[in-house]
């Protein structure tokens, strides 16, 4: 069931901080019974029984009072009700202790001190049918220490007062929002340890595998369980055009599986290669291997479609199959500032593939031509332009998806949504359909970029539902539309995200206007993602967003944005405010033939518990809202223009070295760096750091007659901007462990070292471990303004309770490129 519009429209107006948590004895959030409660009536809407707990709990109750007679029945019956139905309630898990799986579950749920005794001056025999806590039990014949007994140490959540807590219930079942509106979801690891993960799609074949593309042109398998296949689905590692530079848009950029796959094994494949001195954009088919379904037959590649990049950004790289089974390719303008190609630049001339969105018929392509054309395609007739050409005015795409549709009426099934990233101001989010213009290079978002070409009114160009200024991002990434069964509350929710920025956003329809509402996503503060296997926090650089074959939802995103940086991450978006009822989204997989050895998933990341933190003052957006006017604007952007990401790019490129990935012995090997671009923002889907100038490595450590208390130094990295940090201490060099570890503490590090930001505080040993060193400080907690780790909160020097596999590192800047 949808969460009704009404409600969304009240979440940016709540006052407070979301106290309340509901969860199930089974460590999960409270549903909506699919049928009706016979016994607990008062959780018939909302809780944590269906109708079979429900019996269960009658039958105890008819059990208990089966020991009193006439009298005793009358009197206690609606006592012994309540408290049996406390197992229903949505905060069962506080009632009973059940959130730390560690201690031992309460057999009565907890009771308010004036209502125990109410009921133990009536009704105090029944708790020995009740119960077998023989602790309890030997307390029955004094009142106040039977009822401490069961009291609750958070007195919010005791009953029966937690009924008519206001704080609790005003919002109980809608997804938690912060005092700014700000929608708190959790996470769930999937999956680590990847190369720039650029894609996971799924076979759509009853396996419920999932496959996982790095942008160095390697894709996994992954079973059900989670598990990785050791030998790769696909590697093409040799032949992808990429390089270790940080913001290399080449690579291999995505996969999709026909929809037909179970039956004809295709798998079509969008990757930049090298042929002479020109950069590529290839799209193949290849085969599954006919002895192994895990696992592609190399040799059966098919290049379906090439065109040449006149530049090495803006590559594009997304392909769909659509529910007319033709295949959509989003190709991005052909790279520099501004399309400067042509009179009008690549987008707007529909002779040319570049800029646009494809579409073409792959279908019974074994004989005859590699793909047809579509008979429908709108430019099919105009001799002027590409047959292949679906719609244009694009900028660069990056990564689009089609509309499942609501689970029981379809609604908004089929609509194609996209990210089209932006030049200097202006991110956009577009429905694409057949034969409209984009707008660009005339538009940006809703704001005029080329203004002679935007005052054309001949253009008739379609505007995005939502645009974004720079001041929120500066690249995005587009998601998808939430369909799938296990969070109702989230249904028709757009949820995609910015890869410069880090933010998650979402956009809601309001089906009476058609306009799209703005909401951002924050994590989880306090209790709200205190669930069993559940973070809130994710690497900044979000590369992409998936659906597995359930239709659940997740994203990709990575610490260090270089093709072969191993800090990628998946993650599954969580709701915990509700839950579908158990059972309803079982789905049983397809048993998988493997060949290959499998390597068990274990999550690394860990859940950061914040009790009070001061509010955060985020940007605001204002709401778009559908209008004819062609000069229209979203929210301004900041006063100081976005810094020009291609200068930074390129001073990396020339102040550092690196090789280039070479390309197959078939195509000529290259040692040269990206093409260069002009000036402008190149837009991009990775980001990028700019070398710093401070000292590097060991010779930027200070001499021992120059040490005081507190200075520190970075090891174990040949960048001076990047290490583990080590600190000394009374004569000694030791390690900081991660436990509390963040950005706040860590930017007192960076800028004891010279640096103005700090871009990520590293945990878990990521620059290695100082085995040779002593941990000299643990649980260290800054404000972010003191001189050194020593004038922060932290225990006792040299006392830590974790061990080298934890210890602390930083990632710092002269140039803040998060957020302008």
């Amino acid at each position: 069931m949808a969460l009704p519009w009404a409600a969304w429209l009240l979440l940016p107006a709540l006052l407070h901080q979301a106290l309340s948590h509901p969860q199930c004895l089974d460590y999960k959030p409270p549903f909506r019974p699919p049928q009706e409660l016979t016994f607990c009536v008062q959780y018939k809407d909302f809780g944590c029984c269906d109708s079979s707990r429900d019996r269960e709990i009658m039958d105890t109750f008819y059990r208990v009072m089966g020991h009193l007679d006439e009298a005793g029945y009358e009197l206690c019956a609606a006592h012994v009700q309540d408290i049996l139905c406390q197992e229903c309630s949505p905060y069962a898990a506080h009632l009973f202790d059940a959130e730390d799986s560690n201690t031992p579950m309460r057999s009565v749920a907890g009771l308010c001190e004036d209502y125990c005794s109410d009921v133990w001056k009536k009704c105090r025999s029944v708790f020995r049918y009740m119960t077998s806590d023989k602790d309890l039990l030997a307390l029955e014949g004094n009142m106040a220490k039977f009822c401490r007994h069961l009291a609750l140490d958070d007195v919010d959540y005791c009953f029966p007062h937690l009924l008519v807590n206001t704080k609790l219930n005003q919002n109980l079942g809608l997804v938690t929002a912060d005092s700014e509106g700000c929608l708190q979801l959790c996470l769930e690891e999937v999956a680590n340890g990847l190369q720039n993960p650029v894609a996971m799609v799924h076979a759509n074949d009853g396996t419920h595998r999932f496959f996982v593309a790095e942008q160095v042109g390697l894709v996994w398998t992954y079973l059900p369980d989670r598990s990785r296949l050791e030998k790769p689905f696909l590697n093409i590692s040799q032949a992808v055009l990429t390089s270790t530079w940080e913001g290399d848009e080449r690579g291999f950029l995505g996969i999709v599986f026909h929809p037909n796959f179970k039956h004809n094994g295709k798998v079509y494949v969008y990757y930049s290669v090298e042929i002479g001195f020109d950069e590529i954009i290839r799209i193949s088919e290849f085969r599954v291997s006919s002895h192994d379904m895990n696992a592609v037959n190399h040799s059966s590649e098919r290049i379906i479609l090439e065109v040449e990049e006149p530049a090495s950004n803006h590559n594009g790289g997304e392909l769909l199959f659509g529910d007319d089974g033709y295949l959509y390719i989003f190709i991005g303008d052909g790279g520099m500032a501004g399309d400067p190609f042509g009179k009008f630049g690549n987008a707007q001339n529909k002779s040319t593939l570049l800029g646009k969105v494809l579409r073409i018929d792959v279908n019974h392509n074994n004989h005859g031509p590699l793909y047809r054309i579509p008979p429908d395609n709108p430019f099919v007739n105009d001799p002027s332009a590409r047959p292949e050409v679906y719609a244009y005015g694009v900028r660069n795409m990056w990564r689009c998806s089609f509309d499942r549709g609501d689970i029981h009426t379809k609604e908004g099934k089929g609509r194609l949504f996209c990210g089209d990233v932006g030049q200097n101001k202006f991110e956009e989010v577009d429905i694409v359909e057949k034969g409209k213009n984009y707008g660009w290079r005339a538009r940006e978002g809703f704001s005029c970029y080329d203004k002679k070409l935007c005052a054309n009114s001949s253009l008739d160009d379609v505007l995005p539902i939502f645009a974004y200024p720079h001041k929120l991002g500066k690249s995005v990434t587009g998601g998808y539309v939430y369909r799938g069964c296990e969070y109702p509350n989230l249904n028709g929710l757009y949820i995609f995200g910015d890869f410069m920025s880090g933010r998650l956003m979402a956009l809601k329809e309001d089906p009476n206007t058609g306009e799209w509402q703005y909401h951002e996503i924050c994590m989880g503060m306090g209790q709200t993602c205190m669930f069993p296997g559940l973070i809130n926090n994710y690497y900044q650089y979000i590369i992409s967003f998936a659906e597995d074959e359930a239709g659940e939802l997740y994203f990709m995103s990575t610490g260090i944005p270089s093709a072969t940086s191993p800090t990628g991450v998946v993650y599954k978006i969580i709701d915990t405010s509700r839950r579908a009822p158990p059972g309803k989204c079982r789905f049983h997989p397809i048993p998988v033939k493997t060949k290959s050895a499998t390597v068990p998933f274990v999550p690394k990341e860990k859940l950061i518990i914040k009790t009070k933190t001061a509010p955060t003052k985020r940007p605001k957006v204002k709401p778009t809202s559908k209008t004819s006017a062609r000069n229209r604007v979203t929210a301004q952007p900041p006063a100081n223009p976005t810094p020009d990401w291609v200068e930074q790019l390129l001073k990396l490129i020339q102040g550092t070295g690196g090789n280039q990935k070479t390309s197959t012995t078939a195509r000529p090997a290259t040692t040269r760096a990206p093409k260069p671009k002009k000036s402008g923002k190149s837009s991009e889907r990775r980001g990028h750091r700019k070398k710093s100038k401070a000292q590097s490595g060991a010779d930027s450590k200070a001499t021992s007659t120059e040490l005081h208390n507190g200075a520190v130094r970075l090891a174990n990295s040949q960048r001076a901007d990047r290490g583990r940090v080590e600190i000394y201490i009374s004569g000694e060099w030791g390690t900081v462990c991660d436990d509390l570890w963040n950005t706040k503490t860590a930017s007192v590090v960076c800028r004891q070292l010279g640096f103005q930001y700090v871009i990520k505080a590293a945990k878990q040993g990521e620059f290695g471990e100082g085995r040779n060193l002593r941990i000299l400080l643990d649980d260290v907690e800054c404000t972010g303004k003191e001189k050194t780790l020593l004038d922060c909160k932290h225990k006792e020097i040299g006392k830590h309770n974790c061990n080298h596999q934890e210890d602390a590192g930083v990632i710092c800047s002269h140039i803040e490129y998060t957020e302008s």
